[in-house]
């Protein structure tokens, strides 16, 4: 298994104005693995504490906020000394523990030679005490699922990432290769980006295995509701998380409060999707307005769609079974738009880090995605098919004066008429193809 993500460790590790590090993220997306493995290969020693595993080490950062002896405890714990600038340290689930959080201040001012990397899920630290963050202490990082790339570097498909990392509309890719792309992409829409199911596909060959680990990862997300959710709101997070697969099956995607249980309203369900976002399970999209600068500031509070935060677990949780893989594209006949768009969005919000949303006129034209750019934003149309006419995109290009706009296909790189195509297994390459 390889995390292309470890670049952006190493980069933070050489960084001049390198603070501790909070490395945020959903459960099961490979925090710790990741944060091990860079402590492993690109240090001298590291040195490891969850405050999950061991939650009698929250008891301690309570009594004392000094790093040296932090240090000093943290070394005898381990056996053996951490050393500044040669040990890493890392403290998983730091949300489990305020105090710990909050040290992250006093390594940024008294201990800054010492490396500092924490890690914790979106909902814990979203709901810590706010007294206890280290403001303007550390640097973040969000972790995602496993992007289409790392899946086929775990899958062993490396030639076929050369051939994308160089690919141009001048230079387009050779028809077998982009062939085999959408093959290994009709898969991971099968097996989706966790890491345990990945590692399941790649070792193994066997869907039944991965039906079988995906079940297990909805459950454990559900369990967490109840866990850790307040007891009022734990049957609505059921209620709107088992909601997803229908609101995303129609052919108008904006999620509707009534679709959950007859007469449903905002005012019961709206805390419920915000807790769902801050624990990294899902997506929320807003809907704008028009495309004005920030995008932010045109946005329809009431209008927007939801996606889950893995491709697979979708997949999963709408019950569509693996074994369609084998009808070509059968697979598609059913909910391919939303797996497709699903896709789109986990990859665009894992490589560019930025919010993401989309625009309707009156239910009689939609455009999939809005997305930031650096010349404004950019209209993006998702199509799972060859039938690639884009009726939307061209009105909203046509209305906002939009010189340029984007589809997202199985079809080839080419440029159509100010609307330039990409394929859907090249969006890891969208800064340089858009450059």
């Amino acid at each position: 298994m390889q995390r292309l993500f470890i670049n952006k460790l190493k980069s933070w590790k050489t960084g001049s104005e390198r603070m501790p590090l909070l490395l945020l993220g959903a459960r099961q997306v490979g925090k710790t693995w990741l944060l091990r493995t860079f402590g492993r290969e690109f240090y001298a020693d590291f040195a490891y504490f969850s405050f999950d595993q061991d939650p009698d080490l929250a008891s301690f950062f309570e009594k004392t906020k000094d790093p040296k002896r932090i240090i000093e405890f943290l070394g005898l714990l381990q056996g053996r000394p951490i050393v500044p600038g040669q040990t890493l340290l890392i403290l998983d689930e730091i949300q489990e523990c305020n105090s710990a959080l909050n040290s992250l201040k006093y390594f940024c001012e008294n201990m800054p030679e010492l490396h500092v990397v924490a890690s914790g899920s979106f909902l814990g630290v979203a709901l810590s005490n706010p007294s206890a963050f280290p403001v303007g202490k550390v640097n973040f990082m969000r972790l995602y699922p496993m992007t289409f790339d790392e899946f086929l570097l775990a899958d062993g498909s490396e030639s076929l990432l050369a051939f994308a990392s160089k690919a141009t509309t001048q230079d387009p890719l050779p028809d077998i290769v982009l062939r085999q792309l959408q093959e290994k992409l009709q898969v991971y829409l099968l097996v989706g980006g966790m890491p345990a199911v990945v590692k399941t596909w790649t070792e193994d060959r066997d869907m039944e295995k991965v039906e079988l680990r995906l079940s297990e990862l909805l459950l454990s997300y559900e369990k967490d509701f109840s866990k850790h959710a307040e007891k009022r709101m734990a049957p609505k997070l059921w209620q709107v998380w088992d909601s997803i697969p229908a609101q995303l099956a129609k052919e108008n995607k904006k999620f509707q409060y009534a679709k959950i249980q007859a007469g449903g309203r905002a005012k019961e369900y709206e805390d419920a999707v915000t807790w769902l976002v801050n624990a990294g399970l899902i997506h929320k999209v807003k809907c704008i307005s028009k495309p004005g600068l920030p995008l932010s500031a045109y946005e329809e509070p009431s209008t927007f769609k939801i996606y889950l935060g893995d491709v697979g677990l979708l997949r999963a949780k709408a019950g569509l079974q693996a074994r369609t893989l084998l009808h070509g594209d059968a697979f598609f006949t059913e909910f391919k738009g939303s797996l497709v768009e699903n896709f789109f969005l986990q990859e665009f919000v894992a490589y560019q880090n930025s919010t993401v949303h989309y625009w309707t006129s009156d239910a009689r034209a939609e455009v999939d995605f809005v997305v930031p750019c650096p010349e404004g934003t950019l209209p993006v149309e998702i199509k799972s098919g060859t039938a690639v006419r884009s009726k939307s995109l061209r009105l909203y290009m046509d209305r906002y004066q939009m010189p340029r706009g984007i589809r997202c296909s199985p079809l080839n790189l080419r440029e159509d008429g100010g609307v330039f195509n990409i394929p859907l297994t090249l969006i890891s390459q969208w800064n340089r193809l858009l450059a």
